[in-house]
């Protein structure tokens, strides 16, 4: 008897440890709601965004969490402006007419009813950078006030030769923030450009041309006040294109790509214009995030924020099959599961010291502007904001023997994520295409751009060590995924094997129980990009 008391009691014991991890069966159920075609694929300022939020409220309402946006409200509104350049516009290298789509694809943020450009001096300012920390700067000293500001894509070291300044400057072939197009087209804004384009290399921008001519002239921002403008026109030049526009000019662009990579380089006049006319569709779209919290019990100022992102891309053009809807329901219908999945281990905990927040973001798909729109109105003070934990994109082939960390060395947070893997009995792969800077191209960006640490689990940044299959069966499963990314077949399927997914979420929630003590801050690393920022409030968190 005594015995068999000894052994409930045990069971008693490590049953709500049993209970505390993630539910693949849960994460499955919730996706298939939200990718569901009743969700409309979750568009910003659709029927199905009133819907996702309802639904998304109603969970985080049902585990007993508190709502954490502005005035005790679930829901922080984000002010959108959606924006189309019509058909019809013209543009001109010249007297060289450009084709919007094929040999240039431009888009505005700003909400105006027309762009209008006329004889615009163009400079090639090579990768665009004034970085100090690295010493260098490729505007030097020149005026680019009213002009068209042309840039290479990616950093200056991403194709550096042994002997070439950039070599190791900026990371070597991991990409920086500078090497963003997001970084290109505001510094052009801040130096007051007329219009921004970047020469598009499939190789340096991580995504082909069709990728960038998908928008099809549309875009959107967050509604901004009048001291924070953006350019008035930003886009890309088709690579060929590009060369041939160049030897007009009478450049060779192949050797101004080689003297870009020096520190030494100057702006190069490029003795021809740029000209647009075109009429713009202005729309205002109320969206909103979804923001819900475990008060913490000490410092309640102090968070750690987990996150999604909760659009998809709604409806689009028809498929081979006639198919419209484009459900997202890996991208990132799971990533939003995982959140909600986390809410309900961490309510069914002990009580944190430290405020949990739970935020499922607006506009990712548009440029991850509901997470912007916190970054820039945050409710909880970011300098106290201890991590960010995102899920964008997890894989659904089974359980791994490895976790891809994307952005490795950024900061301390990759040795809290090694130490929750070797728990697991997994082990940490750096991403395998680090020059596609994945880790400034999802949602913890916004927040990592004002200093706050964060970790990002993206199924994107290589395969997967897979425990059936290994590595080989990690790189189909990406490959089969690709072929679906932003696309009509992006569908919940119930062969999925969630176990990988769960474990990824579960060593969050590990994380995130550590962070959840007050004292502990992770720091960005020596030489990243984000450590000053975060230095510069070190004095409010002691």
């Amino acid at each position: 008897m005594r015995v068999a008391l000894c052994l409930m009691s045990a069971a008693l014991i490590a049953a709500p440890a049993a209970a505390r991890t993630a539910d693949p069966a849960r994460l499955s159920r919730d996706v298939r709601t939200l990718a569901a075609p009743d969700f409309g694929g979750r568009a910003p300022g659709t029927p199905g965004e009133t819907k996702t939020l309802d639904w998304l409220i109603a969970r985080f309402r049902a585990l007993g969490l508190s709502p954490a946006g502005p005035d005790g409200q679930w829901l922080q509104k984000v002010p959108l402006v959606h924006t189309r350049i019509a058909d019809g516009a013209t543009m001109h290298i010249g007297d060289t007419p450009l084709a919007q789509g094929r040999e240039i694809a431009v888009t505005t943020v700003r909400a105006a009813p027309a762009v209008s450009i006329a004889d615009s001096p163009m400079v090639f300012v090579g990768y665009g950078v004034s970085a100090p920390e690295a010493k260098w700067d490729d505007f030097k000293d020149v005026d680019v006030r009213g002009k068209t500001v042309v840039f290479l894509v990616n950093d200056p070291d991403f194709e550096a030769q042994p002997g070439d300044e950039a070599k190791g400057r900026f990371g070597d072939r991991r990409m920086t923030y500078y090497g963003r197009w997001t970084y290109k087209f505001e510094e052009a804004a801040r130096r007051g450009a007329a219009a921004a384009l970047i020469v598009h290399d499939t190789g340096g921008a991580g995504y082909p041309w069709s990728t960038v001519n998908a928008s099809n002239g549309e875009n959107y921002d967050i509604v901004r006040g009048a001291d924070d403008p953006r350019v008035p026109l930003q886009g890309w030049i088709e690579h060929d294109t590009a060369d041939r526009l160049f030897a007009a000019a009478g450049l060779d662009l192949a050797r101004l790509r080689v003297a870009a990579r020096q520190a030494s380089f100057r702006p190069v006049e490029m003795k021809t214009t740029f000209s647009a006319a075109a009429d713009v569709a202005v729309e205002r779209v109320e969206s909103a995030n979804v923001l819900a919290k475990i008060p913490g019990t000490k410092r309640a100022d102090e968070s750690v924020m987990f996150a999604a992102h909760w659009d998809a891309y709604g409806e689009g053009p028809a498929d081979a099959s006639g198919r419209t809807l484009r459900p997202g329901a890996n991208d990132d219908a799971l990533g939003t599961a995982g959140v909600v999945e986390l809410a309900r281990l961490f309510k069914a905990g002990p009580a944190p010291e430290r405020s949990l927040v739970f935020a499922l973001w607006t506009g990712e798909e548009r440029g991850l502007l509901g997470s912007e729109y916190y970054a820039t109105h945050p409710v909880l003070p970011l300098v106290k904001t201890v991590a960010n934990l995102t899920l964008d994109i997890l894989q659904t082939a089974g359980p791994a023997k490895d976790v891809v960390l994307v952005g490795a060395g950024q900061s301390s947070l990759d040795a809290l994520l090694g130490d929750a893997a070797r728990a697991q009995g997994r082990t940490i792969t750096p991403e395998t295409f680090s020059e596609r800077g994945l880790f400034y191209r999802a949602d913890h960006f916004s927040v990592v751009r004002r200093g706050v640490p964060s970790l990002l689990i993206m199924a994107l940044g290589g395969a997967s060590d897979l425990t059936t299959g290994g590595r080989a069966a990690g790189q189909k499963w990406l490959d089969d995924y690709m072929a679906c990314y932003h696309k009509t077949c992006d569908t919940w399927d119930a062969r999925w094997d969630l176990r990988g997914a769960a474990a990824d979420v579960d060593l969050f929630h590990t994380i995130g129980t550590r962070l959840a003590k007050v004292g502990e801050w992770p720091a960005w690393s020596e030489g990243s990009e984000f450590r000053g920022v975060r230095e510069a409030s070190a004095a409010e968190r002691r």
